[in-house]
């Protein structure tokens, strides 16, 4: 197996649109790219940690490639606005691809290039990629929110 993990404006609707992908095992949100060890909800929400609300993929590298994920990523929210999606702002919802290592880099920012060629949004990809620092849980009340709850969507 191998983990990707992506922000997109609310974790919510990133989880519940990537956990239907073939390949994808396993999902989490949580908190990453900040400077306060094990955030809460309440401080990333406002704010002032500098993390990002982020979905942890598990995937089956066989059945889902990291290309194909990226470019569901791409199609679950808009690359093309800074620090907000949707109703959401602020840079704990920017858009970001976190990698792992070296390989997971070179093919995020050849998706952006070619996603940016392709001219499928009207403005740039704005979308950051950042080495992975470390990844927080989020409070379990967050997990599969909207299986909880009834409901389906995307920061789109």
């Amino acid at each position: 197996m191998t983990i990707a993990y992506f922000g997109a404006g609310c974790f919510w609707g990133v989880e519940a649109f990537l956990e239907r992908l073939d390949g994808v095992i396993a999902t989490r949100v949580g908190y990453t790219g900040g400077q306060v060890a094990n955030p809460t909800y309440e401080q990333v929400k406002a704010g002032k940690t500098g993390h990002v609300e982020t979905t942890k993929v598990e995937f089956d590298p066989q059945i889902i490639n990291y290309e194909t994920l990226i470019d569901q990523f791409f199609e679950c929210h808009d690359p093309t606005q800074r620090n907000r999606q949707g109703e959401d702002v602020g840079s704990q919802y920017r858009s970001a691809i976190f990698y792992t290592n070296e390989a997971q880099q070179k093919i995020a920012e050849q998706k952006i290039k070619e996603w940016n060629a392709k001219g499928e949004f009207s403005n740039p990809i704005v979308t950051e990629v950042i080495g992975l620092t470390a990844f927080y849980e989020a409070e379990e009340y967050h997990q599969k929110y909207f299986q909880k709850n009834g409901s389906v969507s995307c920061g789109k």
